[in-house]
């Protein structure tokens, strides 16, 4: 048998290391190079009892729906350069004082992108101003969404 590591031959038993997470059989000199792999032993189910199919049902689980969320304003792209120019910055200006590039800056504000939290973040605290609004179940209101003939009313389902 060869040495993974050096490509030797290995003479007697080889030492089984782990070297970034890959187990070798490597000779005695390279065995330096890893940790030590121990043959694996079973588990006593005393230390680690096996969970029954039940679940624990007393923590109830959020609905996504009911769940307020933060999302992005409509307008976000002109509500960044409207503040830009108000504080007299130019996008240039703007870029380096939130060590970003420029390009990302004329980017957000024409549209084409939408920034990241990170930068969403940067762009808050720079210009003083709030480009996420809280959405939840008080958006949601029962008269808009029953209003009028829906897909679901107009579509049959053929089966084969």
């Amino acid at each position: 048998m060869q040495c993974e590591i050096c490509g030797a031959e290995i003479k007697g038993e080889p030492f089984k290391i782990n070297v970034e997470g890959s187990e070798l059989n490597a000779c005695n000199r390279c065995s330096q190079y890893g940790t030590s792999v121990s043959t694996r032993k079973p588990v006593s189910r005393k230390n680690a009892p096996v969970r029954q199919g039940i679940k624990n049902s007393s923590k109830p689980k959020k609905n996504p729906v009911t769940a307020p969320t933060e999302e992005l304003i409509d307008e976000y792209e002109q509500t960044i350069r409207e503040a830009r120019e108000a504080k007299g910055l130019t996008q240039e200006e703007l870029a380096s004082k939130i060590k970003e590039k420029a390009s990302l800056i004329k980017k957000i504000e024409k549209g084409d992108i939408v920034p990241e939290d990170s930068v969403r973040t940067k762009l808050e605290h720079t210009l003083d101003i709030e480009l996420t609004e809280k959405v939840g179940e008080n958006d949601w209101d029962t008269n808009t969404l029953n209003r009028g003939t829906t897909l679901g009313d107009i579509v049959t389902i053929k089966k084969k």
